[in-house]
């Protein structure tokens, strides 16, 4: 019947919808220390949203400017402060009941560059290096173009669900015809250094196709489910017509 057509299309555009839409998010607040620095970080799904500069002493917004900015609480610098001087306690008492166990090192399973955006040449972009299951963090990441060594932004270890870890590196750049762009991790153990390659002329595409994608998926359904309907109805008109 019409009706069970028009059940059955519901649910595949619900099947395809859900995962395209999910609202699940993860928040979380991180605080680290060693003898001779520090980090504090807010994320959420495993992006910065906001992190303590230590040496300017100032909370820094890390938000991207195309998204809705969520709000951080007054005094965070403050509270990052405090929780920095916890921690060197922490750590001190650490490294006393721990001196005599080994220390497990693991190397990063997975290093990936790729694209924020998709890439349009002399328009601006972002370049991203992702490095994870390593033990124990940081990993060393820099960046060069053409051969000749450029500054990026590392973001703060971020701890996978394995004890392993996970660390982003993020480098602005415009891309231009011809640019090769390479991310070296350097890691305790590593035997040698790790060197990932993104050329310009074989770049990937962003995010974006994928979404458009999905959404043409589900305006064909749609399109899909119009058509099924005035079919079926057509040929029972038909039939009260003919009978």
């Amino acid at each position: 019947s019409v009706i069970r057509v028009i059940r059955l299309l519901k649910v595949l555009i619900q099947s395809v919808c859900v995962p395209l839409f999910s609202v699940l998010h993860e928040d979380l607040s991180i605080s680290g220390c060693s003898d001779y620095d520090g980090e504090f970080v807010y994320t959420l799904d495993g992006e910065e949203l906001v992190y303590a500069d230590f040496k300017k002493e100032i909370i820094v917004d890390a938000q991207p400017p195309f998204v809705g900015h969520i709000s951080y609480p007054a005094g965070a610098y403050d509270s990052a402060k405090v929780q920095q001087q916890q921690c060197r306690q922490n750590l001190r008492f650490l490294r006393k009941v721990t001196k005599d166990l080994p220390l497990k090192q693991v190397p990063p399973s997975n290093v990936v560059v790729y694209n924020r955006d998709e890439v349009d040449l002399g328009e601006q972009n972002t370049l991203i290096c992702h490095v994870s299951g390593f033990y124990p963090a940081p990993v060393n990441v820099s960046w060069t173009r053409n051969g000749e060594k450029v500054s990026g932004r590392i973001n703060v270890p971020l701890p996978n669900s394995d004890g392993t870890f996970t660390q982003i590196s993020r480098l602005p750049f415009v891309p231009q015809l011809g640019d090769i762009y390479s991310c070296s991790v350097e890691h305790p153990a590593l035997p040698e250094v790790q060197t990932k390659i993104w050329d310009v002329e074989k770049s990937q595409p962003g995010v974006g196709p994928a979404v458009l994608c999905g959404l043409s998926v589900v305006v064909g359904l749609l399109g899909m489910a119009t058509g099924t309907y005035f079919f079926i109805k057509g040929k029972k008109l038909q039939v009260i017509g003919g009978s």
